[in-house]
């Protein structure tokens, strides 16, 4: 058995958050001393290696008692994901290491003419590794496809032409400029929602992106809301001019904030598939928020929206919401947990 003080120090944690564990129902000790002090025996110590491991993992302190008191969950399941994320993380730094002995390389032999290439290339692979596991990054199209940078270079020259000329949203240019950004999203993407997600959250959270591909967050925003009046033109085909209308006000006023909803969901479907869980029903309450301010309540408008999407095609190119998440959210909800 062992004291409070004593798990603490082998634990790296502080007798404090011992305490808090023990007040808060996730760890109890098996025992107490005559004296009074707290006891903890293997089984105890196992738990602590769980609740530590799944801290790490990502896991809201909140949610890690209801995770583990669930019958499906075992501590070699817990162990294999944190082995998973080790050898991720030994495979991204085995990664940088041969990076690095190339640039010294090239350094060493006098060869200074690359380096702001290399540094560029060491500069951009961090960033992607920081929002790409390495699968995803032998899925992504877009990653060291010349074709594709010349691509976004002309769109966003174009782009930033009409933005200086004063160009509306809803202006016939900008609509076919809407439609080559689509395309292009949906090309270099695979037309993969996941990896769409996850490039938008990466540029959203890196300035350097945003100064190297020239797509600052106000021309980000003007071709989101490009991008929303040619989804409305389409959806217009079922849905009448006071639901349109509606749907364009949520889009100026709440647009943004799907993208970081839609990254949140990803990012906990992957950390924990369960949709019966405190977080997952916190999501699904955000989404429903959203989702009603948007389309409403009506029984019928809800169905002509799905149809629109289902009818559509321009409706699913780049679009972030999968039936995957749509069902994920469906079960947390219906589960209340």
């Amino acid at each position: 058995m062992l004291k409070v003080g004593e798990l603490a120090r082998r634990a790296g944690l502080t007798v404090r958050a011992l305490h808090h564990y023990d007040s808060i129902g996730l760890l109890t000790p098996s025992a107490r001393s005559a004296a009074g002090y707290r006891l903890y025996d293997r089984a105890d110590v196992a738990r602590l290696q769980q609740i530590q491991a799944l801290r790490r993992l990502g896991m809201e302190l909140a949610s890690i008692g209801a995770y583990l008191d669930r019958a499906d969950v075992s501590p070699l399941a817990i162990v294999s994901r944190q082995l998973a994320l080790l050898d991720r993380q030994i495979a991204d730094a085995t990664a940088m290491r041969a990076q690095l002995t190339v640039l010294q390389g090239q350094l060493a032999r006098g060869e200074t003419p690359a380096l702001d290439t290399w540094l560029t290339t060491l500069e951009q692979m961090t960033m992607y590794e920081k929002y790409f596991s390495k699968e995803d990054l032998q899925r992504l199209p877009l990653l060291g496809n010349s074709d594709a940078t010349a691509d976004w270079q002309q769109l966003v020259g174009d782009v930033d032409a009409l933005m200086n000329d004063g160009a509306a949203v809803d202006d016939v240019r900008v609509r076919a400029l809407a439609l080559r950004w689509m395309a292009l999203l949906e090309r270099d993407t695979a037309g993969d929602a996941g990896l769409l997600l996850q490039l938008d959250t990466m540029h959203r959270n890196e300035p350097t992106l945003q100064r190297d591909t020239g797509i600052a967050p106000a021309m980000r925003g003007f071709m989101m809301a490009a991008i929303g009046e040619v989804k409305l033109e389409a959806y217009g085909r079922h849905l009448t001019a006071d639901e349109l209308a509606r749907m364009r006000l949520h889009q100026r006023s709440r647009g943004l904030e799907w993208p970081p909803l839609f990254e949140e969901l990803r990012t906990q479907m992957a950390r924990e598939p369960s949709p019966h869980t405190p977080a997952a029903a916190a999501l699904a309450a955000r989404y429903r928020v959203l989702f009603e301010d948007m389309v409403g309540l009506e029984a019928d408008t809800v169905v002509r929206f799905r149809q629109a999407i289902e009818s559509e095609p321009l409706l699913r190119v780049g679009r972030a919401m999968t039936d995957a998440m749509l069902a994920w959210l469906r079960a947390a909800q219906a589960s209340g947990a």
